[in-house]
């Protein structure tokens, strides 16, 4: 197989990859559903407010039951966890369809649900983070990484891009629906993995309140992790401008449902295409600190031009352009954490970082909703990206691993990988 897509040789990761491209693709559907389903069910004077408290109700179960997650996954098989947690959050998707053929009037059991289906991530991915690299030699982790990117943008693209079309054509239940259906088929993968355990190597690990503040006590006394993290956090905090898009579309561009699901799919479309060239470059990059503190500056800046845009074209760049930007960060991010974490820590690891990466974004939903609602929307969105750049800055200032980060350097704390040959 080409040297691009040398992970995909592995049939335990090359199941899990096609699920969750699958899988993925309908939970930004109905991510994308949720918002637009909120806008039209508030007043229009509330709708600011409204769309930021979904990012409230996702963010508080994943404050508080990652840690727990973590710990479980590091403790228990991952495999049975991912079976218990993508059935329940089909059995939520399930929910929300029928809550909108219904017609329910109400917002509050949107609002639930999507708080229940934000618990049950907050399990299922410190379980399927940290059986990644358990499917695949440690020499094909870059290479494992950039490609479930490319699952990430993809199902990006394609899910908004449906979902806006489903929404028009034939309304928000059925985006509900198929996201629904489409955990099946990460089931399906689980079920079909053979020659793994699903355990932590180095694991036998208790479920207490101890195991937890291991991991705390792990991210937090690593530079390299806790910049990133931090880096992540603060910079989607202040620059999640996708919240607004309803706005955007309905009052400023005024293109409707299927522009809204477009514009939804735009920052994906920059990532596909730069996570299809990372896959080749990845490997190539020396100078990775660096360029992930410029990833994230243009990532800022890409969003001020957004927020000031009155033209689709203009917007849908800008967009694209913050979503190529973010990749890069991703990428880097993920190798940095990964290629320093060993596995029985994995878990936790990734648990702490779910609250950063999800918190960030979610609370930033609300943040950007309650300046929407004071200053209006251009307002949020381009101070937001104001606010990205000097977190950039104040991360590069303070933090002089990551600004000096090569590959060169890097030292693989975690246990080699498995990989299974087709």
């Amino acid at each position: 197989m080409a040297s691009s897509f040398v992970a995909l040789q592995h049939r335990n990761f090359r199941l899990i990859w096609i699920g969750q491209l699958i899988s993925m693709a309908g939970s930004m559907m109905q991510s994308a559903a949720i918002l637009w389903h909120v806008s039209i069910l508030v007043e229009p004077a509330q709708r600011g407010l409204a769309l930021g408290i979904v990012g409230l109700v996702r963010v508080v179960p994943i404050v508080t039951f990652s840690l727990i997650g973590g710990v479980l996954a590091d403790a228990h098989d991952r495999r049975r966890l991912m079976l218990v947690t993508q059935t329940g959050m089909a059995i939520c998707a399930a929910l929300l369809a029928w809550v909108a053929f219904a017609d329910v009037r109400s917002v509050w059991p949107v609002y639930a649900l999507a708080a229940t289906s934000a618990a049950f991530v907050a399990f299922d991915n410190p379980a399927r983070q940290a059986l990644i690299p358990t499917l695949v030699p440690t020499a094909h982790l870059p290479n494992a990484i950039s490609l479930m990117a490319i699952v990430f943008q993809a199902a990006s693209v394609i899910g908004p891009a449906l979902g806006g079309l489903l929404i028009g054509e034939a309304g928000i239940g059925w985006a509900y629906a198929c996201n629904a259906v489409s955990f099946a088929f990460v089931i399906g993968a689980v079920l079909a993995m053979r020659d793994i355990s699903g355990r932590a190597e180095g694991g036998g690990q208790r479920v207490s309140v101890a195991s937890a503040l291991d991991g705390l006590r792990f991210v937090f006394t690593a530079p390299l992790i806790r910049s990133t993290m931090l880096l992540d956090f603060f910079a989607t905090f202040f620059a999640s401008a996708t919240a607004l898009l309803p706005i955007f579309a309905q009052d400023i561009l005024h293109v409707g449902a299927r522009g809204y699901g477009v514009l939804s799919a735009a920052p994906s479309v920059g990532s596909i295409l730069t996570s299809v060239a990372l896959v080749r470059l990845i490997e190539r990059i020396e100078r990775r600190g660096p360029i992930l503190l410029w990833a994230v500056a243009v990532y800022g800046v890409a969003t001020i031009l957004f927020g000031f845009s009155t033209n689709f074209a203009i917007t849908f760049v800008c967009l694209a352009l913050t979503g190529a930007a973010d990749t890069v960060s991703m990428v880097i991010r993920n190798l940095v954490r990964q290629l320093t974490t060993p596995d029985r820590m994995r878990g936790r690891m990734t648990s702490v970082n779910m609250i950063f990466f999800m918190g960030g974004p979610q609370l930033g939903e609300l943040e950007a909703g309650l300046v929407a609602n004071a200053f209006g929307p251009v307002a949020s969105v381009a101070s937001g990206g104001i606010g990205c750049l000097v977190v950039t800055a104040l991360v590069a200032a303070t933090t002089p691993q990551l600004r000096h980060y090569r590959s060169s350097t890097q030292v693989l704390a975690s246990d080699e990988g498995r990989g299974d040959a087709a």
